[in-house]
């Protein structure tokens, strides 16, 4: 072997050893932005009164005995990226509201919305990830609106398969990846793709992380989300 070559290939077995972690984390200088790292930030909560945190770079949201659904927004957005990793108490159904509205003082009643009640102002509505531990994770919900499923209503409950409802695992870190991009919303969990969907209603809308609402007398009990970060796309 030349002196050259010698080179060349202890070069090229340092790059194959190097992590994969390692090398994904060059990508937050692509557009990423790191949310919540110090702290909530701008971020706001609405519709409930479950507690957020930030403790060592992770989200906490907590329950609040009596509280309706509560979420921490942040946004407007309109077409982006988002990743995190998720860990919720076996008890709590959580989920990330995705170009979601607030209802506003004489906000009419959205389009499509399930009942026929006006929700009160700061509830938070609109396609919404899933994240619970029942098989649904990674499909989307169309929160407080149409209550039902958005693989339903588009017909793409093909993609729902049996690797997608066992893609969540219980009791530990999930890894999230959500895409967002004109009408086209996708999911995947733990690299496994759960929701594939077109829908034009939403263009544009916040970002919010769930706390559910809990029975009367239970809890308290938390969802965690760390190595958030997001990046919009043009």
């Amino acid at each position: 072997m030349t002196r050259a070559s010698f080179f060349s290939a202890l070069a090229g077995a340092a790059l194959a050893a190097v992590p994969l972690q390692a090398v994904d984390k060059t990508r937050s200088g692509d557009g990423w932005q790191a949310l919540f790292k110090d702290g909530l930030g701008d971020a706001t909560i609405v519709s409930g009164t479950a507690s957020y945190k930030v403790e060592d770079g992770v989200l906490i949201g907590t329950t609040a005995d009596g509280s309706p659904n509560t979420f921490l927004i942040k946004g407007p957005y309109k077409d982006f990226e988002l990743e995190f990793e998720v860990k919720v108490d076996d008890q709590l159904n959580s989920g990330v509201q995705v170009r979601s509205k607030v209802v506003k003082e004489g906000d009419p009643i959205p389009s499509g919305t399930k009942s026929k009640k006006a929700h009160p102002p700061g509830r938070m509505y609109g396609p919404q990830c899933e994240i619970a531990i029942n098989g649904t994770a990674g499909d989307f919900y169309d929160e407080a609106r149409r209550g039902t499923w958005w693989s339903i209503l588009t017909k793409t409950e093909s993609i729902r398969t049996e690797e997608a409802k066992a893609a969540f695992k219980k009791g530990e870190w999930n890894r999230y990846r959500i895409a967002v991009k004109g009408d086209r919303y996708q999911s995947w969990v733990n690299g496994v793709p759960t929701a594939d969907f077109r829908q034009a209603d939403d263009p544009e809308g916040y970002i919010g992380f769930q706390v559910h609402s809990v029975k009367k007398g239970s809890g308290p009990y938390s969802a965690r989300w760390r190595n958030v970060r997001l990046r919009e796309m043009k």
